[in-house]
């Protein structure tokens, strides 16, 4: 194969790949938050502005905004002063980001990183692998523990 046609290959992939990334980056912060809430609503009953704020280290005005524009994407409902609830979409998103979650750290446990790490790293991972990965990894999984 000639090298200039390779080298058109390789660029198509990674314009690809670069499409992928940025629409995985738009809906990272909304997958998130989601995820975020129905982990409060777990465990407290309630999911709070002040709540999420204080777990994701931002201030009250940044999810404020933020919940403006989930709640206009149809993922939480909120009245002034009251509690976030989620949307079936909402809670959707959320169980699909935690299952996502649960195998990638799995998956980086197995392959020796620290819990801390895979935890963290985990975190990251989620908004960016593939369904065809995530499913390969899950089938790894499923034969290590065999």
């Amino acid at each position: 194969m000639p090298q200039r046609t390779k080298k058109a290959g390789a660029a198509k992939i990674r314009s690809v790949a670069f499409r992928r990334i940025r629409a995985d980056h738009s809906s990272e912060l909304a997958e998130d938050y989601v995820e975020l809430i129905a982990d409060l609503i777990d465990e407290k009953g309630e999911a709070r502005g002040s709540d999420v704020a204080m777990r994701l280290g931002v201030a009250n005005a940044t999810v404020v905004k933020t919940l403006k524009r989930l709640q206009d994407a149809g993922l939480v409902s909120q009245e002034p002063y009251r509690s976030i609830f989620l949307t079936g979409e909402g809670w959707k998103m959320a169980e699909d980001g935690r299952r996502k979650h649960k195998i990638v750290e799995a998956f980086l446990l197995a392959l020796g990183v620290s819990e801390e790490t895979a935890r963290i790293d985990s975190e990251g991972i989620e908004h960016h692998v593939s369904d065809e990965t995530l499913r390969a990894m899950a089938r790894f999984l499923a034969r290590k523990v065999m």
